[in-house]
């Protein structure tokens, strides 16, 4: 049973900063996760996804401002994110593939099976 439970959201100010946290449980299929996010009304956006070679891969509108980050050993995975804007208000969740070695968009959503409750970022 893989668990995913996100921390670090919260409120900050336009041109601030917030890190994000997930912590991963009962995940047997490599290292592989990443990040997505929502606001009302709209589609799950894929942010940033990394792979089990650590290989990077960012949504275009905020590459150069988030960096995801994980750590095989505690199983956990973050995203640092600088230069928030209103833009990036939104509910944010990690979620692992069903297998990191299929054939899948990481930024889609659709190659994900397990997911984590969200953790709240408001940019104002």
């Amino acid at each position: 049973h893989v668990q995913l439970v996100e921390s670090g959201g919260g409120s900050v100010q336009a041109g601030g900063s917030l890190t994000l946290s997930c912590a991963i449980s009962g995940y047997k299929r490599s290292y592989c996760w990443g990040w997505f996010r929502q606001t009302p009304g709209k589609e799950r956006e894929g942010v940033a996804a990394i792979d089990t070679r650590g290989r990077e891969v960012y949504a275009d509108s905020v590459k150069g401002r988030f960096t995801i980050s994980k750590d095989n050993a505690k199983s956990t995975l973050g995203l640092q994110m600088y230069r928030l804007n209103s833009d990036d208000t939104a509910m944010y969740y990690c979620a692992a593939p069903r297998s990191c070695y299929g054939d899948y968009d990481p930024l889609q959503e659709d190659g994900y099976d397990s997911w984590g409750q969200g953790t709240q970022v408001t940019v104002s």
